[in-house]
């Protein structure tokens, strides 16, 4: 009995240990330095084989592979067990999430094996990943297991979608900084849609049918040897909504925008070392080109922008993008410049008529229809015009009483905009002719912002032939679809 009784009070003593001991382990974090003296044993009696991702391939190009990894490694629960980790705001004000900081290290587990990932920098400032993954399991887990990374990585990318703006920076911010490539990106949250930018209706169905196209164009543009790539010149005074349409063909393409700073731009190497670091599924936007080219702003030359826009290189890095190039006036640019496999298709942005005036009153004043819209439109017929950017200020100044919106409209028409229309009167006046019913239906108008009179050009045939259903006409030599030149010769 007294054995039993003894035998009792040890159970109980060791269970109570036992107890405690875990107690401690777990309170003090013990558990874990136990955790870790136990793998390093175990590391001992292995052979490793470490497989390093750099950030870019030959320090030119950006490896898709890294891009994978580090959305992979982001999404695993054992980031949280690691000693130091970041932590950001997610899309949602109350949402925070977790990122990976430098030489840090995070465990997986795949088919039974466990791999760990060092985020690691070497010394010229290059980030990279550092798979450890015993060699014992190397052929037996290491292609499924990279295979595993793209599947995820993917369904996170669709998942989490989120389009960004990339601004370039100049040599001596991107060596401060020490990080390779020359972009830094912020999410791309622009609001303006085809929906809700004013633009007559006409040209915009024919900009969305030419983008959707483009979308579906691979197959097509594989099999006439040509790059996959769409370009558009955007040319008129400020104001008049080149920005703003850009935003529109990004949201509505689903793409990230590359917005490139010519003034940061060294030279023409650099020039293409930064469309080397693009990615596809992107808006490639140069703008106020004109003005560099003229003032000599820039480092770059014509030839330089020239051959960023169809050189060799162009050929083996810019698929499925679209380039844009805007400017105020393309009188005094190269017609080599514009010349069609550069440019594809030329839009004109004048400033605004009654037709775009209304557009504009209902988005920001909700009117369509009120008793001053008449003395606006006879204003616009006798040649006065101001931007949309202009009209749209004042709208929003007095949104709260249209009345008052449209009196200051009218003021503004009738003090500031005499001189500005004078222009544009002559404009519409040289495509005033009215068109047969064989030239109406299927032309792209040359006004955005709400094309204005004119008739409408015999472009339905022409426009549905190139690149799959487009042609490009054009009186000049050059075969670039200019929008303008084509509603001033119907």
């Amino acid at each position: 009995m007294g054995i039993l009784w003894d035998s009792f009070l040890f159970l109980l003593v060791a269970t109570f240990a036992l107890f405690l001991v875990r107690i401690v382990l777990f309170k003090t974090g013990l558990i874990y330095m136990v955790k870790l003296w136990r793998r390093k044993i175990i590391d001992w009696f292995h052979v490793y084989q470490f497989y390093k991702v750099p950030e870019f391939n030959d320090n030119v190009q950006e490896n898709h592979l890294y891009q994978k990894v580090y959305m992979y490694l982001n999404s695993l629960s054992s980031i949280e067990n690691s000693d130091f980790t970041n932590l950001f705001t997610g899309k949602k004000s109350n949402e925070i999430i977790l990122r990976l900081d430098r030489n840090q290290v995070v465990g997986d587990e795949f088919l039974g094996a466990r791999v760990c990932w060092i985020n690691g920098e070497d010394e010229d400032g290059s980030r990279n990943f550092v798979l450890k993954i015993r060699k014992a399991d190397k052929r037996r887990i290491l292609g499924p297991y990279l295979q595993h990374i793209h599947t995820v990585s993917d369904e996170l990318e669709q998942r989490n979608a989120e389009l960004k703006l990339f601004i370039n920076v100049g040599i001596d911010d991107h060596l401060k900084k020490k990080k390779n490539g020359r972009w830094r990106s912020i999410p791309f949250d622009h609001p303006c849609t085809f929906d809700n930018i004013a633009m007559e209706t006409d040209l915009k169905n024919k900009v969305k049918s030419d983008l959707e196209l483009f979308l579906k164009g691979k197959q097509y543009y594989n099999r006439l040897g040509r790059v996959w790539k769409r370009s558009y010149l955007l040319y008129g005074p400020s104001g008049t909504g080149k920005s703003s349409f850009v935003a529109a063909m990004a949201n509505f393409l689903d793409y990230d925008v590359y917005d490139i700073d010519l003034s940061k731009v060294s030279d023409d190497s650099d020039l293409k070392m930064l469309l080397l670091q693009t990615r596809g599924k992107s808006v490639i936007v140069i703008e106020d080109l004109d003005r560099y080219l003229s003032t000599k702003s820039t480092a770059v030359s014509l030839s330089g922008i020239l051959n960023f826009t169809d050189s060799i290189l162009s050929s083996c890095t810019a698929d499925e993008r679209i380039m844009v190039f805007t400017m105020t006036g393309k009188e005094q640019i190269d017609p080599a410049m514009l010349r069609p496999g550069r440019v594809d298709v030329h839009i004109h942005f004048p400033l605004c008529d009654f037709t775009a005036f209304k557009t504009l009153a209902n988005n920001y004043l909700g009117v369509k229809e009120h008793k001053l819209f008449s003395q606006v439109e006879g204003i616009f017929q006798n040649g006065a015009s101001l931007s949309p950017a202009e009209i749209g200020e004042l709208m929003i100044a007095n949104r709260s009483s249209p009345t008052r919106a449209l009196k200051y409209v009218i003021n503004a028409l009738q003090t500031d905009g005499d001189r500005r229309g004078t222009g544009r009167r002559l404009l519409l006046e040289s495509g005033s002719r009215k068109s047969t019913s064989e030239d109406v239906s299927d032309d792209m108008s040359g006004l955005l912002c709400g094309g204005g009179g004119g008739g409408s050009s015999p472009a339905v045939k022409e426009f549905r032939k190139l690149y799959g259903l487009l042609r490009i006409k054009s009186s000049r030599k050059s075969g670039s679809f200019d929008v303008a030149r084509e509603m001033k010769d119907g």
